[in-house]
């Protein structure tokens, strides 16, 4: 395995799938990121552990249902462990902002009932997101990394970054990407290998 990350905690939206500002209510509009399943399966081919970790506060919106929202993820695993990957875990937030929960990214809530289902060193781990959330989420769970991926929210996301002075360890051109780099595992402390155009 190369580095010494052992999870890979994953967003969903703008991550494995095409966000939706109209949320992604049913499997029909459910539309993979070219690229994504290839990444999947080439960590799980890798030894490396995939989790996502997703707000989905359409949920407590009433916009869709839980019933919904597990036949998209049923699906979604199938279709990754058709061409080869695995994810082995889903934990989601079905809370609105307003109801200030412990779960919804940018806390740290999914990844420590990850971290407590599977005995997860979080120090070995690291989370991939298109959201500034994303790499606060991963910053305040205590990851080893935190990759930002341009397939989403990512303009809106550095200029949030940037007023907070959070910064990822990689800017990935999408999920295929930020697996490659997790794969060549020389990560260093502190190396920010791509940033100097920021």
């Amino acid at each position: 395995m190369a580095s010494d990350i052992t999870y890979v905690f994953l967003d969903r939206d703008g991550v494995i799938n095409k966000d939706s500002p109209d949320y992604i209510k049913k499997w029909s509009e459910f539309e993979f990121i070219p690229g994504s399943i290839e990444a999947i399966k080439l960590l799980s081919e890798n030894d490396y552990t995939v989790i996502i970790i997703t707000n989905q506060s359409m949920i407590n919106r009433k916009i869709s249902s839980s019933d919904n929202l597990e036949f998209i993820h049923e699906m979604m695993k199938k279709d990754v462990k058709n061409k080869g990957g695995e994810i082995k875990d889903i934990f989601f937030c079905p809370h609105t902002p307003e109801d200030d929960c412990e779960c919804r990214k940018p806390k740290p809530g999914l990844i420590g009932q990850a971290q407590k289902r599977y005995d997860i060193n979080i120090a070995k781990s690291v989370m991939i997101g298109d959201s500034a959330k994303d790499i606060e989420c991963a910053r305040k769970a205590g990851c080893g990394y935190a990759i930002l991926v341009k397939t989403g929210n990512y303009k809106h996301a550095m200029d949030s970054l940037k007023e907070k002075n959070i910064l990822p360890d990689y800017i990935a051109a999408d999920l295929l990407d930020a697996a490659g780099w997790i794969m060549k595992g020389d990560q260093g402390p502190g190396v920010i290998s791509n940033l100097r155009h920021l």
